[in-house]
């Protein structure tokens, strides 16, 4: 029986390049899971309403460039194997809504962020920095993350309008499994982050969704 492929550092780089091609370019794949917003008819919304749901939307898809790059670089440094398999399935997850948001973007006439490689190699670097602090360190890092994505949505759902029923049905799905993440982080052994670390996530955080909404 031939054993486990072990991979380089050059080999690991190639294929994070290989995933960057594949998780910010925009393609006709479809993801696996159904789409939430099928379950609602197109909304009737003039142009500053779609203006305000595409950048919103943006916003929402950057994020999932960026918990992409967060998730495989977590889980190529993750020590435990079990965690490792962890980090991979949430990271499947993710590219279910970033399928979502490209989707919904199509339907509104809008565009995915410009900056697309900017957030998957700076959360990609960010993410194997955290990963070099162990594995507990590694999952508070993404507890603390994806509660402050779910910040982000609960603002995004209130903004939307309310005919809108095709955005808040992807956003209510995609808060449902964020929250689902970062409970399964805390109950692998999160462990608290410190409060200037979290504070200049909060910070970063900020800079990418302002900038984001309009590129």
């Amino acid at each position: 029986m031939m054993g486990k492929r072990q991979y380089s550092k050059l080999d690991n780089i190639i294929m994070q390049i290989d995933a960057l091609l594949r998780d910010s370019s925009k393609s006709s794949e479809h993801s696996t899971r159904e789409y939430p917003g099928d379950l609602y008819p197109q909304s009737d919304l003039n142009e500053q309403e779609k203006r305000h749901v595409s950048g919103l939307m943006r916003i929402n898809h950057a994020g999932e460039i960026s918990a992409q790059a967060l998730y495989k670089a977590q889980a190529m440094t993750a020590i435990d194997d079990e965690l490792k398999d962890s980090m991979k399935q949430s990271a499947n997850e993710e590219s279910s809504h970033l399928k979502w948001c490209e989707r919904r973007l199509d339907e509104l006439g809008g565009h995915t962020s410009y900056l697309s490689p900017i957030w998957y190699f700076g959360s990609f670097g960010i993410g194997v920095l955290a990963g070099c602090f162990g594995d507990k360190l590694n999952l508070g890092f993404i507890a603390e993350t994806e509660y402050q994505v779910v910040k982000h949505l609960d603002s995004h759902l209130e903004q939307l309008p309310k005919n809108d029923e095709r955005s808040r049905a992807i956003l209510e799905q995609m808060r449902k499994d964020e929250l689902h993440h970062a409970k399964t982080a805390e109950t692998s052994g999160a462990k608290n982050l410190p409060k200037e670390v979290r504070f200049i996530m909060t910070l970063v955080s900020k800079i990418m969704t302002k900038t984001a909404y309009y590129i």
